[in-house]
């Protein structure tokens, strides 16, 4: 866990959304027929719910993926994200001890 990278995501406000909306699939239209086992939400949903340009979005989910924050599962040419929940909880312990329980 890298604590920096983790704030380093977490440093801005649409990252911070994107995991909010992440956490529950029905903030995004339903999968495609063919996408419906799949974990996550595709890239294409994120970034048409933020209504920012794919070359944001794709850097901002980059960020989060190499914070830990998000998985990511190629399936053709569709991304798809998901929260990593044991990253976020240890992200959060390990920012509460180095703050709090020092």
């Amino acid at each position: 866990m890298d604590i920096t990278k983790t704030l380093a995501a977490l440093n801005n406000p649409v990252r911070r959304q994107i995991l909010v909306w992440l956490k529950d699939r029905s903030n995004f239209p339903p999968a495609l027929a063919e996408h419906a086992e799949l974990e996550g939400v595709c890239v294409a949903y994120i970034q048409a719910k933020a209504e920012l340009s794919q070359s944001t979005i794709s850097s901002y989910m980059g960020l989060l993926k190499d914070a830990g924050l998000v998985t990511s599962e190629r399936h053709g040419q569709w991304t798809f994200y998901a929260r990593n929940e044991e990253a976020i909880e240890a992200a959060m312990t390990a920012l509460t001890r180095e703050l709090i329980k020092s």
